[in-house]
């Protein structure tokens, strides 16, 4: 599984083909887990500007505002608007990305990997700069 993510994360652009493991504090892990865990339960309440805050400026540059992304996410990530079950995976980290893997069921029933890539702010709080979905097959087996 390791290898598909990783795979993935070339794909993206997310890392070069110069992967290396860095070590974060476990304050670091805990708070990138508790900002996304944190969005997740403001997009179970249709809470547009709370999620939105857990979005990274360049994210926030691009929706505008709360409302714009809010509805993105309702109609493009039902998975993530919408999980029956929220299991936490593997934190990667390399030179140039921190991608934390989240195994979601969504509403439908259907597994997917949720990969959360992750920045700090300008002020050095950690913000979700992109989620992409992967079907898994893994989850629920």
């Amino acid at each position: 599984m390791r290898q598909t993510v990783a795979a993935l994360l070339l794909i993206f652009g997310w890392v070069g083909p110069g992967w290396a493991q860095t070590e974060l504090s476990a304050a670091d892990r805990a708070a990138i887990r508790t900002v996304i865990t944190q969005q997740i339960e403001a997009f179970q309440h249709d809470d547009g500007e709370a999620a939105y805050a857990f979005a990274s400026p360049s994210i926030q540059e691009q929706f505008g505002n709360p409302g714009r992304f809010l509805d993105m996410v309702r109609r493009a990530y039902p998975a993530v608007h919408r999980p029956r079950t929220v299991d936490f995976s593997e934190l990667l980290t390399g030179d140039n990305a921190i991608v934390q893997q989240v195994e979601l069921v969504g509403p439908d029933g259907e597994p997917a990997l949720a990969l959360y890539s992750m920045e700090r702010d300008s002020s050095g709080l950690w913000r979700i700069s992109g989620c992409t979905l992967v079907r898994s097959a893994r989850i629920g087996t």
